[in-house]
């Protein structure tokens, strides 16, 4: 009886594989939640008020500026003929500036689970030190704001156990004959006569050679890469991410949130801090409204997991024109926005329809 037989490859350790290490009791292989951060040793400063932007206007758009605009949009499209954007007279043009609102949340948050690498002679220190808690351990942050995730050997947890899927043998029943070595041969479909006659690429036995193992009936184990070992230790995840909500207060039914979202606008404020004060006071009510309500949520929904690094909050103005003008006595709209100069015209009068043949 093969050794296949006698022991069935598992599909996942068994929970005796793992020893207990204190302060860790409630970690298990394929990780858990993430673990709350220490309440911080000193007091923490509350958030000041950031400076007061000094400039809330944007420049009118040249009416020159405007057309280049509409003539880009329309060249950009196979189907438009461009004779509104160069023939059309703009009659007017309505400025509609949008104020975006932006609380970027940079968090640190930790968790841990059990997990094993094929041994390759690393010290088993398991127990000869307590090991360090979950949040006691060194880990560099990337630059503020910037994502990041970073995994952690956490020291004093390291153990050697045989490797549970082979039993230590380093090799495991091929997947693809299920250890025989052979499969049915794919010309004959393992009946050993084609055509009446014996099979020439089997030579009438009806089996073919299994490529995947060799004919040996066993590879390699792919748990423990043939060590035999495998070296388990508790694993710290620590990611670094920042959490981003934008509130945008828009004055233009023609637009789209996804539109503003893809454009650029004049930065009329920042202010980073540890903790961010709400922005009271704004000359648009929306907005202070949004701020006090995000830097609230953020500050209850974020602590509660993860340690709060740094918050920053913007808020940009985002050039909006709506500009009407006429082709062919017929009135029509189109709305430029953003610092890119972006073009949306829903109702572009002179479009053609493309078949492909």
């Amino acid at each position: 009886m093969n050794s296949g037989a006698v022991y069935p490859p598992l599909m996942a350790p068994p929970a005796n594989m793992f020893d207990n290490v204190p302060g860790y009791e409630g970690t298990v292989p394929g990780g858990g939640g993430f673990l709350p951060p220490p309440m911080p040793m000193e007091p923490v400063a509350p958030p000041q008020p950031g400076p007061e932007p000094s400039d809330w206007s944007i420049p009118a758009l040249e009416e020159n500026v405007a057309r280049e605009a509409f003539k880009r949009f329309a060249s950009s499209h196979c189907c438009y003929s461009d004779a509104p954007a160069t023939e059309g007279v703009i009659t007017s043009m309505e400025p509609f500036n949008t104020y975006r609102y932006r609380l970027e949340t940079f968090t640190e948050s930790r968790s841990t689970e059990w997990a094993h690498k094929p041994y390759e002679g690393e010290p088993a220190d398991f127990y000869t030190q307590p090991a360090p808690r979950p949040w006691e351990i060194q880990a560099t942050p990337p630059k503020l704001f910037n994502n990041h995730t970073e995994k952690i050997r956490v020291p004093y947890t390291s153990s050697i156990k045989e490797c549970h899927t082979c039993h230590a043998a380093g090799t495991e029943p091929c997947s693809e004959c299920h250890g025989s070595g052979h499969k049915s041969c794919w010309v004959c479909n393992g009946a050993g006569v084609k055509d009446g006659v014996n099979c020439n690429h089997c030579s009438g036995t009806g089996k073919d050679r299994c490529t995947r193992c060799d004919g040996r009936g066993r590879k390699e184990c792919q748990t423990c890469k043939g060590k035999r070992q495998l070296l388990t230790y508790i694993e710290l995840k620590v990611e670094w991410k920042n959490n981003v909500e934008d509130h945008v207060v828009e004055q233009n039914p023609s637009l789209k949130i996804d539109d503003l979202c893809s454009v650029t606008g004049k930065e009329l404020f920042k202010n980073s801090q540890y903790l961010v004060y709400p922005l009271l006071g704004f000359p648009n009510p929306a907005v202070s409204q949004a701020s006090e309500r995000l830097v609230r949520e953020h500050q209850t929904n974020y602590a509660q997991n993860s340690r709060i690094l740094q918050q920053r909050q913007t808020v940009e103005l985002i050039p909006v024109t709506k500009v009407n003008y006429k082709w062919k006595s017929n009135a029509h709209v189109y709305c430029v926005y953003g610092n890119e100069q972006k073009v949306r015209a829903d109702d572009y009068p002179a479009t053609c329809c493309c078949v492909i043949l």
